[in-house]
């Protein structure tokens, strides 16, 4: 067998795996599809090849394997590429955060029901937080998040929470992990909110994004005690409310939502996967 397969890796040539283990075609891919995720309106070949550095001959078969594989289509059917929906209905396929949704949605559903708030779910994934699931109050109104957009972990009130919910002395490299690498100043410099949010157990603060808006987040923990997730509200204020007394109602319902959620066999297997 050891011509068929690679010997098992030590720590010292870990480091050049990443060369010795080349796939051109797969990388080119995936280029590909990272690149249409940035753009709304899609981009012809030709700027695709301008983004990418390569002549059209080198990637014409890649691009037409996506689209015949059904990552990627024909905008109106002319020389425009953008992704479908395909990656985001994959990755919701996987068990464990399939398992983690189907738990959640009832609860945010009644917890957006009761106290007349929307909320999120989000989870880490490849440097940045999803949105897997959200819910919004009745009403001819409302105010929610799209499910599949991905908010910064840095800047945004979901972020900050799964940063903090973190073990402090593995933080760096938990975000290793999730992607980010040299974060060492940022964290430093966010130390004190972070600080503050752990001993609350929850993180309250003005939303960054939005003007009148309090960005309330709870974490659910893994068995290990790390946030696998955060449910966050955006909480509105209107009009007859109690000021901070329904705000610190709606912050007391959130943490009963997570705490249902926390330590379940759904949140174990998506921290196994994360860390």
């Amino acid at each position: 067998m050891s011509d068929i397969w690679p010997e098992e890796e030590t720590e010292e040539d870990s480091a050049s795996s990443a060369s010795r283990y080349r796939a051109p075609a797969l990388d080119k891919g995936l280029d590909i599809l990272e690149i249409l995720a940035e753009q709304r309106g899609g981009l012809t070949r030709t700027e695709i090849v301008r983004e990418m550095g390569l002549s059209p001959s080198q990637i014409f078969r890649m691009l037409e394997r996506l689209v015949a594989r059904g990552y990627v289509m024909r905008l109106d059917g002319g020389d425009r590429y953008a992704l479908t929906m395909k990656l985001f209905l994959v990755a919701n396929r996987h068990p464990p955060l399939r398992r983690l949704v189907a738990q959640a949605q009832p609860l945010m559903d009644d917890f957006a029901r009761e106290m007349g708030q929307s909320c999120h779910l989000v989870v880490p994934e490849f440097g940045t937080g999803v949105i897997v699931a959200q819910a919004s109050p009745g009403g001819h109104w409302e105010f929610r998040a799209r499910i599949g957009g991905q908010v910064d972990l840095f800047t945004t009130g979901s972020g900050l929470a799964l940063l903090a919910f973190q073990r402090p002395e593995r933080l760096t490299e938990t975000l290793g992990l999730w992607g980010i690498a040299d974060a060492e100043a940022q964290l430093k410099t966010l130390g004190p909110k972070l600080e503050e949010a752990r001993r609350d157990g929850v993180r309250a603060a003005p939303s960054g994004q939005l003007v009148g808006v309090t960005d309330l987040s709870a974490p659910v923990y893994d068995p290990g005690g790390e946030a696998v997730a955060v449910l966050t509200c955006a909480y509105i204020e209107h009009p007859g409310d109690a000021g901070d007394e329904d705000r610190l109602k709606t912050l007391a319902k959130l943490r009963q939502v997570t705490e249902a959620l926390s330590f379940t066999d759904a949140g174990e297997a998506l921290s196994r996967i994360i860390r």
